[in-house]
């Protein structure tokens, strides 16, 4: 038997081989090794490029970009709301990827959540539903004095037990503020449809309802309206409907809406920035909310649901193909282009006369840019109109921090709340000044 015995040098680093009887075996020299480093460098390498793009690391904070018209009251309202001025600084780590901030308000909502105590409240509607809101009273008086009213409409498929609502709300309680909060007509999973149609939308019917009871319960108070997302779009069309629904409100502030439905679900049926998969992630999260109360809608006798709407929900993977097969239906709308125009805010929100706060950022995953146009137009044409834009916050997320853990409070949260003092704080002085030359 013969055996050969490969031996390294420590000193030289170079490979000697030594035999016995017989042939030889080859060797490798010091080329080898360096190409295995190489390649781990440059997997390395590789790997830390995905990262940097991915979290968008080497993007730099900066503070909103702010449009609005030349006026006093703008000028006003930048100046004693110094969060629209200054940086929006998201945590270092991960804060400046719009998926990561949209995917943990998503999952998580918020951290450190409160618990606000509220009352929930059953309103009869016309046509048989029952809109259903809940009610927060103020925790401490608002700077101005007055009795002031939070009127909340959330996001799609959203209620008030939602983190980022309860957040907001328990923020808003200690700022003064009384706080009504809509749960959409069919989103609370332990009450009952009592009539055939949900939540759609741009249906301003349950929060038109929950703002006359508050008009009429708390005869003093006055009103500020905020909506998310698709909240946004239900609030700027409540208002633009009907000049006497901006009676009593002091201000408007939409987060995070698209404007114009049909030509968001044009973009939500493209790639770009993955809006298509999160197109389809809400598509099923929206199937879970009509199919539990599938036999509700079938048992009802006026209802335009049958087993083949039923049939093409179960294979719907867009919110498009939902809106289709279901959504429409509950109003009678003939076709899916006329359910997109009549629901959506961007044929009455210039009609808004009240100050109106609009807030969208640029890493939005679910909000095309090119959506972006009708808040930029209307802020350049409007004197009440201020659009605000940051570089970072994703779709809803908007969180804050040092590093990696985010702050329970958000960005959005607060700059909410400091908008609306301000404008609060203007209208009495507006009403002071009214009181003494007269």
């Amino acid at each position: 038997m013969k055996y050969f015995l490969l031996a390294a040098s420590r000193s030289t680093h170079t490979y000697k081989m030594t035999t016995t009887e017989g042939g030889y075996i080859h060797t490798f020299g010091p080329e080898l090794p360096a190409m295995f480093d190489g390649v781990k460098l440059a997997a390395v390498a590789t790997i830390l490029y995905i990262i940097v793009r991915c979290l968008n690391l080497k993007s730099p904070t900066a503070p909103p970009e702010i449009i609005y018209q030349d006026t006093l009251l703008s000028h006003y309202l930048l100046k004693t709301c110094p969060m629209l001025t200054k940086e929006y600084i998201p945590p270092l780590l991960w804060g400046k990827s719009g998926h990561i901030q949209t995917v943990l308000y998503g999952k998580m909502g918020r951290v450190n959540t409160p618990t606000p105590c509220g009352v929930r409240m059953f309103l009869p509607m016309q046509d048989g539903a029952t809109a259903t809101f809940d009610l927060f009273e103020t925790i401490g008086a608002h700077t101005t004095g007055d009795d002031i009213t939070m009127v909340i409409c959330p996001g799609i498929g959203n209620h008030s037990e939602k983190n980022y609502i309860r957040t907001f709300v328990d923020y808003s309680q200690r700022q003064g503020y009384r706080c009504a909060v809509l749960n959409h007509l069919g989103a609370l999973p332990n009450v009952e449809l009592t009539s055939p149609r949900m939540f759609t939308y741009g249906c301003t019917w349950e929060f038109g309802a929950m703002v006359g009871y508050i008009k009429r319960t708390y005869p003093q108070t006055l009103l500020v309206v905020v909506g998310f997302s698709l909240g946004g779009n239900i609030v700027c069309k409540f208002l633009g409907e009907n000049q006497s629904n901006q009676d009593r409100v002091l201000c408007c502030v939409s987060v995070c809406q698209g404007y114009s439905a049909l030509r968001a679900q044009e973009t939500f049926l493209q790639w770009d920035q993955c809006r298509r998969l999160y197109n389809f992630m809400l598509a099923e999260n929206m199937k879970k909310i009509i199919l539990s109360h599938r036999d509700s809608l079938l048992a009802m006798q006026c209802s335009n649901i049958g087993d083949g709407e039923l049939n093409r929900l179960y294979a719907a993977t867009s919110l498009m193909q939902i809106d289709d097969s279901i959504m429409r239906k509950f109003h009678g709308y003939d076709s899916l282009r006329e359910y997109y125009e009549k629901e959506s805010c961007v044929h009455y929100i210039h009609k808004i006369t009240v100050p109106l706060l609009l807030l969208n950022s640029l890493d939005d995953p679910l909000v095309h840019p090119s959506l972006l146009a009708v808040a930029r137009t209307l802020a350049e044409k409007m004197p009440n109109v201020i659009f605000a834009l940051t570089q970072h916050g994703g779709h809803m997320g908007f969180f804050e921090g040092a590093v990696l853990f985010p702050q329970p409070l958000t960005w959005m949260d607060k700059v909410i709340v400091e908008y609306t003092n301000a404008v609060c704080r203007w209208e009495k002085k507006q009403s002071i000044c009214q009181s003494s030359s007269e």
